[in-house]
């Protein structure tokens, strides 16, 4: 009885112990994740048309970051949809920023045949670093970050955006 007892409690503890561990896990990601926020406010990008792409322009707004390529076609496929949601929400403080992990000359060319009405910086290689320090632990694309007004990291997205995700996004943030 005392070896079931013993059993049970050591059992007790282990998962005590592993759920603590597990939040602070957790807590580490996004502490991380706040941490990459931070510096993203404090960042410049060229922009594909000239001019630069302040970051620290852009805090106090609502923003949706959005990391693509040109050779990335889910990432083609969502510009239209962002560009919309960018036009309709302009208004109630949202902000729609597209970070392009490409060469410039690229973007530029594929601007000039799609344009959109948000910005876009030239991240470049750079970018896909700075998407896996906000949470892109997958490197993929495209990868989206909501930010709060208080510039905090509210919500992710690996893979394409879809008009229902964008529509809860506007609704809760």
């Amino acid at each position: 009885m005392r070896r079931r007892a013993g059993l049970v409690g050591g059992v007790a503890l282990a998962a005590a112990l592993g759920g603590i561990g597990w939040r602070a896990w957790e807590r580490r990601g996004n502490l991380s994740a706040g941490d990459a926020s931070a510096g993203l406010w404090q960042m410049r990008f060229e922009r594909p048309a000239g001019g630069t792409l302040d970051m620290a322009a852009l805090r106090g707004q609502r923003v949706l970051l959005n990391f693509w390529a040109t050779w990335c076609p889910p990432c083609i496929e969502e510009m239209p949809e962002l560009d919309a949601f960018h036009q309709r929400h302009a208004a109630a403080g949202w902000q729609v920023v597209g970070l392009a992990v490409d060469q410039p000359a690229a973007v530029r060319a594929f601007l000039a045949r799609s344009p959109v009405h948000y910005p876009v910086g030239l991240a470049g290689v750079e970018g896909a670093e700075l998407s896996r320090r906000l949470g892109n632990e997958r490197a993929g694309l495209p990868f989206s970050v909501v930010f709060t007004r208080d510039g905090q990291p509210a919500a992710r997205k690996l893979g394409e955006t879809r008009p229902e995700l964008l529509a809860a996004w506007a609704a809760k943030y």
